[in-house]
């Protein structure tokens, strides 16, 4: 595959892509004698557009997404816009034009795929501007990311920083709180007041945030645990942080 072109499969991701940016289609490839209700939809809309696709056999779908949960459609695409720190004033600025309190997501070091996937379905849902995570050593935009969001990719900006604690800083002077979550404070989450502008701060499954991105939080909280579990999942704690935030903005 070219360099300047992407893989997407999973029948919500490619919905999705299709509904947002049909120019970015080069071609699909469908399971052959797949024409169900939810293969439809897709079948139509690249019909609609003039997308080429072909009918294929499950083994050239498997062997293009590399094993991957494909569900029966592969499509080669252009790829889409990145985002960068540049972009952020922007994002704010929209925000506020719709009178909406700057809220973002900041994902310090989540390296895996799936739960930045996660991580997307759960910020387009509570509402999020972006998410912001650090070029290096972090999960990027793939194919699989885009499956597990289930069409999030195109509605919630993936912002790629450079320096993380700069961004943060940056942040903060535009009148951002910022809040982190970190086993080691005594602060619910419950218990503090997440309205206003907001950014969450979440770290790396297993280490937690890094020290640099720990000290320039505004604020430290973590979740009750009454187990014997000492954490969750990151994508898990981060929809349960999200909507505690949700929930205060709409009081």
């Amino acid at each position: 595959m070219a360099k300047n072109e992407e893989l997407v499969f999973g029948i919500h991701a490619v919905s999705a892509l299709i509904n947002a940016a049909p120019e970015r289609f080069i071609e699909i490839w469908l399971l052959k004698g797949r024409e169900d209700d939810r293969m439809m939809p897709i079948i139509n809309l690249s019909r609609k557009y003039g997308i080429g696709s072909q009918m294929v056999s499950r083994k050239v779908l498997d062997d293009k997404s590399e094993g991957e949960q494909h569900q029966g459609v592969v499509a080669r695409v252009r790829p889409g816009k990145s985002y960068t720190e540049n972009d952020l004033d922007d994002i704010i600025r929209a925000a506020e034009k719709k009178s909406i309190a700057p809220f973002f997501l900041i994902l310090d070091g989540v390296t895996d795929p799936h739960n930045l996937g996660a991580c997307l379905r759960n910020a387009d849902a509570a509402g999020v501007q972006a998410i912001i995570v650090p070029k290096d050593n972090a999960a990027q935009i793939t194919p699989t990311v885009r499956k597990v969001a289930v069409g999030a990719v195109e509605s919630v900006p993936l912002v790629q920083v450079t320096n993380l604690s700069r961004t943060m800083k940056q942040l903060q002077q535009q009148g951002v709180w910022v809040v982190g979550t970190a086993g080691e404070t005594d602060t619910c989450l419950y218990d503090v007041k997440l309205s206003g502008p907001m950014a969450l701060v979440m770290g790396a499954e297993g280490k937690g945030m890094r020290r640099l991105t720990r000290e320039n939080c505004d604020q430290l909280v973590k979740l009750p645990m009454a187990g014997s579990v000492s954490s969750l999942n990151v994508s898990v704690a981060t929809g349960i942080c999200l909507f505690e935030m949700v929930r205060q903005r709409s009081l």
